[in-house]
């Protein structure tokens, strides 16, 4: 049973805004959310980590070097900048120097995850993983040779750390946490997620146990309706005991790598009309003490989000932490369930069962 600690960091968006940059840099980069979701190829999303304040350490090789690393449910491939880039994006984070570590296996095989806005290209090979003093040896790794365009210069990780399932996992590579359960690792073949609100410290991603500390109020299992994120099906999302959305049932997948919830558009379009927030999401912040929560219904159960967890408070602004999108699935529209959802909730991710486990925050 290990917990590595996610520390809250700036996020991009603060960065960027304390440099006067934010304005133009968006205006630079368009983004697609919803590339994430494409199927057939491993994809990050960029714009939700403008937000992205969660992060953890871990350290590859022998002897260790550290990397900075966003723990992504929402991804399946572990993947660092290593010395044999070039790309600023890579210049000013932590590089892996395979010539440093005894344990290194190189291989010829390649890389490439696209990005809704840009990409990265490099090559796989094999080291020793330790992530809170688990030792995941001869685990596959991407080693970044390009990072195009500016956008990983300014984010405070280095690399990411996927945990959703070897299904989408780019070049077949075997996903940390799977080689966790082969090897036999961990205590219990879960792990389980806090994020703590606000400024908060606490936050965790603890390996091979459930913290009953978080528990308290009882768990409710929720069946994986796909193996491949941690995907789950929704009957309807109401206000105010009003169904509002997804009323013919939909899809979700719970998502620590995406800051907002991600909303179909026809519902984000309701939504910000319900709620009374312009088109670009901001609202008085006078308003947002009578606002409604939303709530997600699920497997029978309801979950509620309420206001003071999906509003953005900035410099005197407040804005709704939705964001709308399109991805049509077999099973219908598809909505994320990112840190907005996740922080209300402890969240355990069961791969002996495959199921979700949320069990509400005090």
């Amino acid at each position: 049973v290990r917990r590595v600690p996610l520390r809250k960091m700036k996020s991009l968006r603060q960065r960027l805004r304390e440099q006067g940059l934010l304005e133009s840099y968006l205006e630079q980069h368009p983004y697609n959310l919803a590339a994430k979701y494409f199927p057939g190829i491993a994809v990050e999303p960029l714009e939700n980590y403008m937000d992205d304040e969660y992060f953890g350490t871990i350290s590859i090789g022998t002897p260790p070097q550290e990397f900075t690393v966003v723990f992504d449910t929402g991804s399946s491939n572990l993947w660092v900048p290593s010395v044999f880039c070039s790309s600023p994006a890579c210049r000013n984070h932590n590089r892996f120097n395979p010539a440093e570590s005894s344990t290194f296996l190189s291989t010829n095989d390649t890389l490439f995850i696209a990005y809704g806005t840009g990409s990265m290209t490099g090559v796989l090979g094999y080291d020793t993983v330790d992530v809170a003093g688990i030792n995941v040896r001869n685990q596959i790794f991407g080693l970044a040779e390009t990072e195009p365009g500016d956008f990983f210069y300014y984010t405070p990780f280095d690399g990411i750390l996927g945990l959703a399932f070897p299904s989408i996992a780019s070049s077949g590579a075997t996903p940390v946490f799977d080689n966790m359960m082969t090897e036999n690792l961990v205590d219990r073949n879960l792990f389980s997620v806090y994020l703590s609100r606000d400024d908060e410290g606490g936050s965790f991603v603890l390996f091979g146990a459930i913290d009953p500390y978080y528990t308290t109020r009882g768990i409710s299992w929720i069946p994986l309706s796909a193996e491949t994120y941690w995907q789950i099906s929704m009957q309807s999302v109401s206000v105010s005991g009003t169904p509002v959305a997804c009323s013919s049932g939909c899809q979700a997948i719970v998502d620590t790598g995406t800051t907002l919830l991600a909303v179909p558009i026809r519902a984000f379009r309701t939504l910000m009309r319900l709620l009374g927030a312009s088109s670009s999401g901001e609202i008085s912040c006078e308003a947002v003490r009578n606002l409604p929560s939303l709530v997600f219904h699920i497997n029978g159960k309801e979950f509620p989000v309420p206001p003071r967890a999906y509003v953005l408070r900035s410099n005197g602004y407040c804005s709704l932490a939705l964001q709308g999108m399109d991805v049509p699935t077999e099973e219908g529209e598809l909505w994320i369930l990112g840190d907005v959802f996740i922080r209300e909730y402890y969240v355990i991710f069961n791969r002996a069962t495959n199921k979700v486990g949320l069990s509400r925050l005090p």
